[in-house]
């Protein structure tokens, strides 16, 4: 245990260094450059794949096949590769766009199927599962440990841009993702700009660079769990400092949970407190989605 917590301790270091490394220009920031704050951020959370308790916390996934409507599409990305997405296209046309960001896993079937259900309750809605890590899967935590570590910055950034493009210019772009994905829900919508209209993020790192949640434009939902080690209560509270001194909206869930609680196949998955965040969650996308019913 005293190991576990001289690692956390390192790891809050790390972030604290990365939150001071701010001196690069928004506009700067918004091309192919490497973000300083958030790379590192991301890059920070990144390293827990290294401790074990953190990955201890996160049971193998249980062997599932998705069969239903959906496609795996292909498109361009800005540093000129192509990626991969699966798209569930709304029955009526429509600008209006989910972006949903896998787990550290990477996008298994349990995405497609969690795709799923979201594009059946946000009806006129086109929904497209990101993959962060070009077609790699992870079915132990070994694996999906070292696939976390290896993602770039600037791949991710271009994969996400590349999305935006794909969802064309009048596109009003909403985004969720949990844990890894999390973090990257935030980063989707600072680099969505004025398309964006909408931030979920389940116990994602936050964004720590001030500067930069000054050019967000939507205000984000971000649910936490209280019992969560990681992204932990004094990291929501000071996401919740930044983004007021930002001048920006933030709604704060917590739940008397553990990190991944909305995940089933998580030894700590709570259906209660799981089936509140999605609701809270579905509300707040119809409401900045601006659906009927």
């Amino acid at each position: 245990m005293k190991k576990f917590w001289t690692l956390y301790a390192a790891f809050l270091s790390v972030v604290s260094v990365a939150s001071a490394q701010v001196g690069t220009s928004p506009a700067k920031l918004a091309c192919c450059s490497r973000p300083a704050t958030s790379a590192n951020a991301t890059e920070a959370f990144a390293m827990l794949a290294t401790n074990e308790d953190f990955s201890g916390g996160h049971d193998a996934p249980l062997p599932y096949t998705y069969e239903g409507q959906g496609e795996m599409i292909e498109f361009k990305t800005t540093d000129g590769q192509t990626a991969k997405a699966f798209e569930i296209k709304s029955n009526v046309r429509s600008d209006k766009y989910l972006f949903v960001i896998h787990e550290w896993w990477g996008l298994n079937d349990y995405i497609k199927k969690e795709a799923a259900t979201l594009a059946n309750e946000l009806k006129g809605v086109n929904v497209i599962a990101l993959d962060l890590y070009d077609g790699q899967v992870a079915t132990t935590a070994e694996e999906a440990g070292k696939l976390m570590q290896a993602v770039k910055t600037e791949r991710a950034q271009a994969i996400i841009k590349g999305a935006l493009l794909h969802a064309g210019p009048n596109a009003k772009v909403s985004s969720i993702g949990w844990c890894f994905g999390g973090g990257w829900s935030l980063q989707t919508a600072l680099l969505a700009g004025p398309k964006a209209v909408g931030c979920v993020m389940y116990y994602g790192m936050p964004e720590k660079d001030v500067a930069k949640l000054k050019t967000l434009n939507t205000d984000v939902l971000a649910i936490f769990a209280s019992q969560d080690k990681w992204i932990s209560p004094e990291v929501a509270a000071q996401f919740q400092r930044d983004m007021a001194s930002a001048k920006k909206k933030v709604t704060i869930k917590s739940y008397d949970a553990d990190h991944a609680f909305a995940n089933p196949s998580n030894p700590k998955y709570s259906k209660e407190f799981s089936a509140q965040a999605h609701a809270a969650a579905l509300e707040y996308l119809r409401k900045n989605l601006k659906l009927k019913g």
